[in-house]
């Protein structure tokens, strides 16, 4: 038997502390970052209306009566001048020939090096000019 001056201490043992893992949250981090990827290649970001080949395509017809409703296209150079049937446009011409036509279509084919800002401009002065329809045409590839 023990004396009893002699006193037994246990020592209850400490718990180690819970180690806070990160693992499981940088998981769930790229999981949604794979999601938001994905998902936002189905996202239609087309900005700026563009007309499809089809409509584009289409004629006015001889009528005059219909031929001031009808598709007005404008081609925008890679410096950023704009002509209509050949003939450059300056930015009054531009403005009168769609207060002319007001409810024509107006179609802006740019040139693959004119400057965005070029075609902003432009439709731009055809908003100011009361158009209410304008897109643009880009042309595509035959296969």
């Amino acid at each position: 038997m023990l004396p009893a001056s002699a006193t037994l201490t246990l020592k209850r043992p400490t718990p180690p502390k819970a180690a806070i893992s990160l693992v499981p949250m940088i998981d769930v981090m790229l999981i949604l970052l794979v999601f938001f990827m994905v998902t936002s290649t189905y996202l239609n970001l087309d900005m700026i209306p563009a007309a499809n080949r089809s409509e584009a395509a289409q004629s006015p017809s001889t009528d005059s009566s219909s031929a001031s409703s009808g598709a007005v296209l404008i081609r925008l150079a890679a410096d950023g001048t704009a002509t209509f049937r050949g003939q450059t446009l300056t930015d009054e011409a531009f403005a009168a020939l769609v207060q002319q036509r007001p409810d024509a279509r107006i179609l802006i084919l740019p040139s693959g090096a004119a400057d965005m800002q070029a075609l902003v401009t432009l439709m731009d002065a055809a908003s100011r000019a009361g158009a209410t329809n304008v897109s643009v045409v880009r042309l595509e590839a035959s296969p």
